[in-house]
């Protein structure tokens, strides 16, 4: 444990010495000893001891120190108001926080004032704006294993997203479907039970110890049953109930509710104490649980999401607004935007889901000013999901609801908006955007309409709503009315024309006369201050309407924080259908917005054909949605695919624009799924299941695994996973090893996919000889990119052909890239040396024929020859081997076993 956090051991050995305070202090620190606990002192927020330490170097603050009768501890504290900043930055440093507020007045006990952890902060469960980096989700996960005799173990995984309430949950037999759902919703922080797999996390995803016997079925069920009607019904096994149920008790206890585990000393806590102590930091707001299967969705794993350019983008285009979200992101509201990341995410695999989506497109795109209105009233959209989460956990102030009011008002208009459409999906939009009249008209007649941000000072409840807080107003002001009279009256009483009448916070109301006219005071002035060079005086009546005025103000303020707290208590027992009218208001801003990148940048209707006949992939004009927007210009190309045409060998020099070719058909399939228009001219599409990438070198430095071995894992997983309703895309497969490999591993590759898998394949590669594969691969045929070579110099024309090409043109890039002239000269003499002495290792000699010393692949047949790529002989034993190997069913993996095999038995 880090010594910052626990009980700190300088207390600990005298705990029943400490002083009231410090011994509270230390109880909380044993209670949340997996954070660091920010103890209110006043206004600032302490740390003691070795947290003290550890918090000042962090934060960059003052370390002093405190000393009491059992000693000095060191101490370091940070301004309450201005907490957020320095909790931003332990956060960043992997610390938990348990914030122990004040939780009764000072004035209002004799002895040490009670404090209690509100909230525990994490980075898995923020709820403050402040401290939440972005509009979208912010998960954190539970994970459980449960295990069945004779039976694989099922793994469940459940997310929720305390700001939003958004709570999911799904399971499977597969640790890869688990670990492709974990990279999909991208948690920032995971509890995991006992057994469970914390591998499928990623390493930025902060794994969080908690109590096991929280996972355990029953106890689960229990926590479950308190929010959800039937359980059992919403979920599949009993391993997603432990996973929930969990993560259920671990959002309770971060909101400040009692640890129902063994932590310090609850340790020996029953189980009624632990309930009710659980009332308290109950998510009133979390009233859905979606159970999902994988399945439902087009799969994308961590390797996909990140080859597409979904929400992360790539370095070469050193642009955040270069990826697939960026593109389409035209969302008004913050609802809006979450809702088009998970359709993002989630792709549909059902056409007639899809054709709903697109029905909604496509008429939004059609009428233009329907869409900008739209767009306009969505701007006035607050985000209603974390509004009514902060209502509910009753943390909004009177601007949080002045901010539901203006969102409401709005709804009526996108409902006229919506009044004619044709298509059912705005129809249905239409019907469930609940204009939550009653809620609105509540919030018009009970708050302010420009509320100051405090809760307790007044001014937040609308003139008119209240009778008894009108009379005291009503007080208050008269007897201020009054004073502001008093001066000009006392001053003509007395002849003192300097006499002011004035307030402060200490000594009250008093009447201010300067030392020249002392003798001029009445007699019924009665001293209150003597300053240097005035008085200040009180009357009688003066004292007497200052009561009225102060106790008018302040049972006015304790009204106020009254019926304000009704108020939201009122709007909070609405959450369901506020939840609904915001899940109304987001799916119709995603609408827009697709429809408005349709529009912008000229996008088709996909075609969607139904799954189980022929598979079509067929694109006309297709571009690339993310390189286009950061180019001047980009050339468009087609893509033609089918269940007898699916296995395209893709060749081409560098820079010709394979690798975007592949990335944009995957991506405009992908957007086909979302529901949106798609880049081409025209487009006809079957869904698929899971798109596949292994586009892009890349290594595991700190796992130890070179470029090669990530991408044979990435490789093994294609193999093992795809199938026929798979799209999967593979960029210079082999490049990490040497020539003969990689060659040998790629013809293994292809032939695989193309006999066993039958998935729709785009494999591009500098490996020419591939090509020759299109004449024994019945589904299989050859693109590549055309270029002009004149002298020495290449022209790109970024258009795809039928065919295969002539050569690899790499002198001819690297010259074009700007390497120095004396390398590329070398380059050239190397070539061709290389081509007269026969031992080009692609295959083909520089006009890119086939040399004769280079074996042609075959499928399915066995290779001869024994000649090495040095000139000397293979001992037959080795060769005898070769000749054995039938290439065409050995995986990857397995050819590369063998490969380095006979290696080693080549250089004994």
């Amino acid at each position: 444990m880090d010594p910052a956090l626990g009980p700190p051991e300088q207390m600990a050995e005298k705990r029943d010495e400490l002083t009231p305070m410090m011994a509270q202090y230390h109880d909380l620190c044993a209670r949340y000893d997996d954070a660091i606990v920010l103890f209110q002192v006043g206004d600032f927020y302490e740390t003691f001891c070795g947290a003290a330490e550890r918090t000042a170097r962090l934060l960059e603050i003052a370390l002093t120190s405190r000393e009491d009768s059992t000693g000095e501890y060191p101490m370091a504290g940070i301004p309450i108001d201005n907490a957020e900043s320095y909790i931003e930055d332990l956060l960043e440093a992997g610390y938990r926080v348990a914030v122990a507020d004040q939780v009764e007045e000072p004035g209002e006990t004799t002895g040490v004032v009670e404090r209690a952890v509100t909230r525990v902060i994490t980075p898995g469960t923020l709820t403050e704006d402040e401290l939440l980096a972005s509009d979208d989700n912010n998960f954190v996960a539970a994970l459980a294993r449960e295990r069945t005799a004779g039976a694989d173990d099922e793994l469940a995984l459940a997310l929720l997203d305390v700001s939003t309430g958004d709570f999911l949950a799904t399971s499977s037999t597969s640790r890869e479907a688990i670990a492709d759902e974990v990279s999909r919703f991208a948690p920032a922080e995971a509890v995991v039970g006992p057994d469970a797999p914390a591998d499928v996390l990623p390493e930025e995803c902060m794994v969080t110890p908690y109590d096991e016997g929280a996972f355990d079925r029953e106890r689960a069920g229990e926590k479950l049953s308190t929010y959800f009607r039937n359980p059992d019904a919403l979920l599949a096994s009993d391993a997603e109930v432990r996973a929930c149920g969990a993560l259920l008790s671990y959002a309770e206890y971060v909101r400040g509710g009692t640890h129902e585990g063994e932590r310090g000393d609850a340790r020996d806590a029953d189980e009624d104490t632990a309930s009710s102590s659980g009332d308290d930091s109950r998510l009133e707001y979390l009233t859905h649980l979606t159970r999902y299967d994988p399945r439902e969705y087009l799969l994308l794993d961590a390797v996909a999401l990140r080859s597409l350019e979904l929400f992360e983008p790539r370095a070469v285009h050193g642009r955040d607004e270069a990826t697939l979200v960026g593109v389409l992101d035209e969302t008004a509201s913050a609802l809006g935007g979450r809702k088009l990341r998970d359709w993002l995410r989630r792709p549909l695999l059902e056409p007639d889901r899809i054709e709903a989506r697109l029905d909604a497109v496509e008429e939004l795109t059609s009428a233009v000013q329907t869409r900008e209105r739209l767009h306009e009233l969505l701007r006035n959209v607050y985000d209603l999901e974390r509004l009514i989460g902060r209502i509910s956990r009753e943390r909004a102030n009177a601007r949080d609801l002045r901010s539901l009011r203006d969102t409401l008002a709005v709804v009526p208009d996108v409902r006229d908006e919506l009044a004619d459409a044709d298509c059912d999906r705005l129809q249905r939009l239409h019907d469930d955007l609940d204009p939550l009249t009653d809620v609105r008209e509540l919030l018009e007649d009970a708050i302010d309409s420009d509320p100051p941000i405090e809760i307790t000072e007044g001014d937040i409840i609308a003139e008119g709503y209240d009778e008894d807080l009108d009379e005291l107003r009503r007080t208050a002001r008269e007897g201020k009315q009054w004073i502001d009279d008093l001066e000009e009256s006392e001053a003509e009483r007395t002849g003192i024309d300097s006499l002011k009448v004035d307030y402060n916070s200490v000594h009250g109301y008093y009447i201010e006369v300067t030392n020249p006219n002392l003798d001029s005071v009445p007699d019924d002035y009665q001293r209150r201050q003597t300053l240097k060079n005035s008085e200040r005086f009180v009357t009688p009546e003066l004292k007497e309407r200052e009561d009225e005025i102060v106790g008018a103000e302040e049972r006015a303020d304790e009204r106020e924080y009254e019926l304000f707290c009704d108020v939201r208590r009122d709007i909070a027992a609405e959450v369901e259908r506020v939840q609904g009218l915001a899940e109304a208001l987001a799916t119709l801003d995603a609408l827009v917005s697709l429809a408005t990148a349709a529009a912008q940048y000229d996008y088709c209707r996909p075609e969607i054909r139904e799954r189980g006949g022929s598979r079509t992939l067929e694109i006309e004009g297709g571009r690339h949605p993310v390189v286009e927007r950061t180019q001047e210009s980009f050339v468009p190309n087609d893509a033609r695919f089918a269940s007898d045409r699916r296995l395209a060998v893709i060749t081409g020099p560098n820079m010709s624009g394979k690798s975007t070719y592949m990335r944009q058909v995957a991506q405009i399939v992908l957007l086909a799924q979302v529901g949106s228009f798609v880049p081409a001219s025209a487009a006809r599409i079957t869904p698929v299941d899971r798109i596949f990438t292994r586009v892009g070198a890349s290594d595991d430095i700190a796992g130890g695994r070179s470029t090669f071995m990530v991408e044979m894992d990435e490789l093994a997983t294609i193999l093992r996973e795809a199938d026929e309703h798979s799209l999967v895309l593979l960029d210079e497969v082999g490049r990490g090893t040497s020539t003969a490999d990689g060659m040998a591993i790629a013809q293994a590759i292809t032939e695989h996919l193309h006999d066993e898998v039958g998935a729709t394949t785009l494999f591009a590669t500098h490996h020419h000889p591939l090509t020759e594969l299109a004449d024994d691969l019945a589904a299989a045929f050859t693109l590549h990119f055309q270029v002009e070579q004149d002298d020495d110099e290449v022209v790109f024309h970024h258009e795809i052909a039928p065919g295969a090409a002539t050569g690899s043109y790499g002198v001819e890039v690297a010259t074009a890239a700007g390497v120095p002239e004396s390398v590329v000269e070398r380059s050239r003499e190397l070539v061709v040396d290389a081509g007269d002495d026969g031992l080009e290792s692609v295959g083909e000699n520089d006009q890119g024929h086939d040399t004769d010393s280079s074996p042609t692949p075959t499928h399915g047949t066995e290779t001869t020859g024994t000649a090495t790529a040095d000139g000397g002989d293979i001992p037959a034993d080795v060769a005898a081997e070769l000749r054995a190997l039938d290439l065409a069913h050995l995986t990857p993996v397995e050819a590369l076993t063998e490969l380095d095999r006979l290696k080693q038995l080549l250089e004994e």
